[in-house]
């Protein structure tokens, strides 16, 4: 018999992502960690970190588990783009973005009941086409960019932005499928 599933994030996009390979964790347990970058973390060590930050947290409470957990940042070259708290913040984001490229960075931490935690990274480039005031403006106002890395939603309107993507659709929306599913069959789980 399998270990228990557990998912250590609250995020339902990271719900449906996993549902498309046929997987409903046995538990959904958010975990309460400072996100705060380090003042010299680049992008890449700052999102392995909280990644891996995010399993421990979830495998102390349950020890017995296979837990699930990522993060995903938002860099234009080393710079972190913040979790848009507010319109204000959300139009900043759009407006640094608007006509530019940068990445999304999703890393993925897998705990085992045996203590061990792989963390494995994926990162997409993407381009947004320049981005009029009156755009930027109503995508900010109409809340889908609050609370999400960067500003924006991938699976929301703001796929409307988007002129190129090197990478995978599933890293930006916050879980990569490609290097999730080898991790969770090399924990034992059986995925479609």
């Amino acid at each position: 018999m399998r270990p228990p599933l557990v998912l250590a994030s609250a995020s339902p996009r990271r719900l449906e992502l996993l549902a498309r390979i046929g997987l409903v964790p046995d538990e959904v347990l958010a975990t309460d960690i400072d996100e705060t970058e380090g003042a010299h973390e680049t992008p890449t060590a700052a999102v392995r970190r909280l990644a891996a930050e995010k399993a421990r947290a979830a495998m102390r409470l349950r020890p017995d588990a296979v837990v699930l957990a990522a993060d995903t940042l938002v860099a234009v070259g080393r710079r972190i783009l913040p979790k848009a708290n507010d319109a204000a913040e959300v139009a900043r984001c759009l407006t640094l973005l608007s006509g530019r490229a940068h990445r999304v960075l999703t890393a993925v931490g897998l705990g085992r009941p045996d203590g061990h935690l792989a963390v494995r990274m994926a990162a997409t480039r993407l381009k947004f086409a320049r981005l009029d005031a009156a755009t930027i403006a109503a995508y900010a106002a109409g809340g889908e960019g609050i609370g999400k890395a960067g500003g924006y939603a991938i699976q929301g309107h703001a796929e409307a932005f988007v002129l190129s993507m090197t990478g995978t659709h599933s890293t930006v929306v916050g879980l990569p499928l490609h290097i999730v599913r080898p991790m969770l069959r090399g924990a034992g789980i059986a995925v479609a």
